[in-house]
């Protein structure tokens, strides 16, 4: 008889994010009339940049061409893409990243669950708490963690609590970890780290032969000059760091799907004789086996993100989202709320009022204003009596929701 990987029976009852579908579902069905306003997951509303759906319309033109037709593209992504990529995101700030170590995927979220395929059984693992659900699942489901506790803390994994005392950076542990996730600008919490931050686990990954996963898919919404968009503007990142980026948020590809990881050539980890192993290698290997490559249409729409109309484009998309984080942000504050995030992220991490649970303000904001967000519990156990709330939203929809929240609350 077939058995299925009991790992999966580990994981506390659904995804975060189908848990408040379901429970948006199941209120809307009942109130049919209700104008529900979704500021929780994450996904943008505002179209494609132009530049990006022109150089689209083109790549389908070549694709009726025998001359310019593409069948399989490379697995790692077209060079022209890593080329640019290369050069204006990493380069340009003085990173020293080659297009060749530029991998070309289909997301972020696929590619922090698909490493785990190139490293071992038996690393020990360090996910903050607040945490981006995907780094602990995945683990989960690798087989690389006990059961839950009654907090939804997994045996194995080495929890590092982000709250407002420390400014939501986690701190260095005191243990050896092998493994790190790392993200900033932070979701769910909006929290920033400067480079001296960076710099300290960089050192400690060093001292230690731990891998960072950095995961910078927000890095575009960071408007303080002083903080580092990558992992790789710190001295001796390239020895310890794999990063992801995506186009998904800056450039609205959520539903178009492009993103790429950085895996530097200098990187390695051991091997269980001791010898030292090329990630670089494994991870092309990896994707040689198990992927197609991201299709040539979206990968031209992607390149043209980085010309000049691309450029500008993407730019007024991100200042659009940030305005509507500096618009919740404000009026949260005004109404009294505690927040945190939204000055250098499209998330606004807030303090439930009144002692409230991170669902019970959830239930609430739902079930009297027709608000749904995401309950920070939901992000791990130190998120309860936290609510995250997205920016991602036409302006319309977020004047009104806040126009709502303010007002049951001063009510």
């Amino acid at each position: 008889m077939a058995t299925v990987n009991d790992n999966y029976l580990k994981l506390k009852a659904g995804y975060l994010f189908p848990e408040i579908g379901r429970r948006v579902n199941a209120f809307a069905e009942a109130n049919p009339d209700a104008p529900i306003i979704r500021l929780g997951i994450g996904d943008v509303t505002e179209p494609l940049p132009e530049a990006c759906r022109t150089a689209m319309i083109r790549a389908i033109e070549d694709m009726g061409d025998r001359s310019s037709f593409k069948g399989y593209g490379p697995e790692q992504g077209y060079g022209w893409l890593r080329e640019k990529i290369a050069s204006h995101d990493f380069q340009s700030r003085n990173c020293d990243v080659d297009a060749s170590e530029i991998f070309i995927s289909d997301g972020s979220k696929c590619d922090c669950g698909n490493i785990l395929d190139i490293f071992g059984d038996h690393n020990s693992i360090a996910v903050t708490d607040p945490v981006y659900p995907v780094y602990v699942d995945t683990n989960v489901m690798a087989g690389h963690t006990g059961e839950a506790n009654e907090q939804g803390e997994y045996k194995g994994l080495v929890y590092l609590p982000i709250t407002a005392d420390n400014n939501f950076t986690a701190e260095i542990p005191s243990q050896k970890v092998d493994l790190i996730y790392l993200c900033f600008p932070n979701n769910p919490t909006g929290a920033t780290a400067t480079k001296q931050h960076l710099q300290d686990w960089v050192d400690y990954a060093k001292a230690h032969g731990s891998i960072i996963f950095f995961d910078a898919a927000y890095e575009a919404f960071i408007t303080d000059p002083a903080l580092p968009h990558s992992i790789y503007e710190i001295e001796g990142a390239r020895d310890c760091a794999i990063e992801f980026r995506s186009f998904s948020k800056n450039a609205g590809f959520t539903g178009t799907r492009c993103a790429f990881t950085v895996v530097p050539k200098t990187l390695t980890a051991k091997a269980k004789d001791g010898s030292d192993v090329d990630l670089w290698q494994l991870w092309n290997r990896r994707q040689s086996t198990k992927f197609n490559g991201v299709s040539y249409i979206v990968q031209r729409g992607a390149e043209a993100v980085y010309s000049d109309e691309g450029k500008a484009q993407t730019q007024a998309l991100i200042d659009f989202y940030m305005e509507n984080a500096r618009m919740i942000r404000e009026q949260l504050t005004a109404a009294g709320i505690q927040v945190y995030g939204g000055t250098n992220a499209p998330y606004v991490w807030v303090k439930t009022p009144q002692g409230l649970s991170s669902w019970d303000f959830f239930d609430k904001l739902l079930q009297t204003v027709y608000v749904v967000g995401t309950p920070g519990a939901g992000f791990g156990a130190a998120g309860e009596g936290y609510f995250r709330i997205s920016a991602f939203n036409s302006r319309e929809n977020v004047t009104e929701a806040m126009r709502r929240i303010t007002e049951k609350i001063q009510a």
